[in-house]
């Protein structure tokens, strides 16, 4: 034990070259948002009736940057392995800029004097909580909607070291039917979020959580170094699948991608147009308001059912030997009944009877005849 930990803390002390690849990769990020076209996206209305635009061109970001290290392996710039090999001083260089960039999200919004929904701060008195939460709802800095800009970076960065993990197995030949598994959901998951990005604009992280210490750690931290937990794994355990798990696995991933993806498109296309078909059927809207038909005539939450089906197969490629790899399903599951339940309380206060209406229309709370 004492060896692994002599082993483990000098590698989470950044090095100069952890920094450099964190720093030129925002770097990147923040040019490629400002310069590259994208699809200029209207958010949802604040409450001071003024709205915020999204250049959604994350897609077009990916592939350039792809393209790029792809030449810079090929001229030898630098090697395919550069995150997997630096993965804890990279972890420790991310978390350290995280808590840096909450205080000053902090004390930046406590001293702001702006009256507008997405920078007026929000000051409870308490520092834990303000830190935490966030004070303002869209800090922007030099230009870039800090918000929008994190959650990218932290998708973009999950897939990155994927690649980088999938590289250092391919070197050592290691890759199986496990990896390649692993690879293939957790590369479409995240290609599919950027060509569908403009659906994060209607989420409630975008629209109602304040940017606080809470949502800097999980995009930059979490998401990347947490959702490759099953990466590392297959580095180092061998896990020969049957063709009737992988197969089983398969099925898996799809029914959760059509649930997630589908129901997540439903809310998105009735809340640009609240008279679009769904299942080529008029929708059922409850007082207005709520959307009652397609996936969300199922369950108040069913897109959460997606995203734990999506969760759960990210792991079964890795066995059953151990639960390490069972850890993103497992947080995932909590967080979502948490989530849920706090949704719960926010809308039966915001929308009152009319939520009690849905609610004996939609008894389900994510998983149908369960929960």
């Amino acid at each position: 034990m004492e060896a692994a930990a002599a082993a483990v803390l000098p590698a989470l002390v950044p090095s100069s070259s952890a920094v450099v690849v964190l720093f030129a990769y925002l770097g990147y990020l923040a040019a490629a948002g400002a310069i590259l076209p994208g699809k200029l996206v209207s958010g949802a209305v604040l409450p001071d009736s003024s709205r915020l635009h999204y250049r959604c061109n994350g897609l077009l970001s990916l592939l350039l940057l792809l393209g790029l290290c792809a030449f810079g392996v090929y001229v030898g710039w630098v090697t395919p392995t550069v995150v997997a090999d630096r993965g804890l001083e990279l972890l420790s260089a991310t978390f350290i800029f995280s808590v840096v960039v909450s205080f000053g999200l902090y004390f930046a919004g406590t001293k702001s004097r702006h009256k507008s929904s997405s920078l007026k701060p929000h000051v409870s008195g308490n520092f834990i909580e303000d830190w935490w939460l966030g004070v303002q709802l869209n800090p922007h800095f030099m230009g870039v909607d800090l918000k929008f800009f994190f959650v990218r970076a932290g998708m973009m960065a999950w897939l990155f070291i994927n690649l980088s993990l999938f590289a250092k197995s391919y070197l050592a030949g290691s890759v199986n039917l496990s990896v390649i598994l692993y690879q293939f959901f957790c590369a479409w998951y995240v290609i599919d979020y950027f060509v569908h990005e403009e659906f994060m604009t209607s989420t409630w992280d975008i629209i109602a959580e304040r940017l606080g210490f809470m949502l800097v750690f999980g995009d930059l931290v979490f998401i990347p170094f947490t959702f490759t937990i099953q990466g590392w794994w297959l580095l180092r355990n061998e896990v020969e699948l049957s063709l009737l798990a992988a197969v089983a696995n398969f099925c898996i991933f799809i029914i959760g991608y059509l649930v997630f993806r589908g129901a997540n498109k439903q809310k998105h296309m009735f809340k640009k147009d609240p008279k679009a078909p769904i299942w080529g059927k008029p929708p059922k809207v409850v007082g207005g308001k709520l959307l009652a038909s397609g996936y969300w005539g199922i369950a108040r939450h069913c897109n959460y059912l997606g995203d734990l089906l999506l969760a759960l197969s990210f792991s079964l490629p890795c066995g059953f030997s151990s639960v390490i790899p069972y850890f993103y399903p497992t947080y995932l599951l909590i967080l979502l009944i948490w989530r849920e339940r706090r949704d719960e309380a926010r809308c039966s206060q915001k929308y009152k009877e009319i939520w009690a209406e849905y609610c004996k229309l939609v008894p389900w709370r994510i998983l149908p005849y369960v929960y």
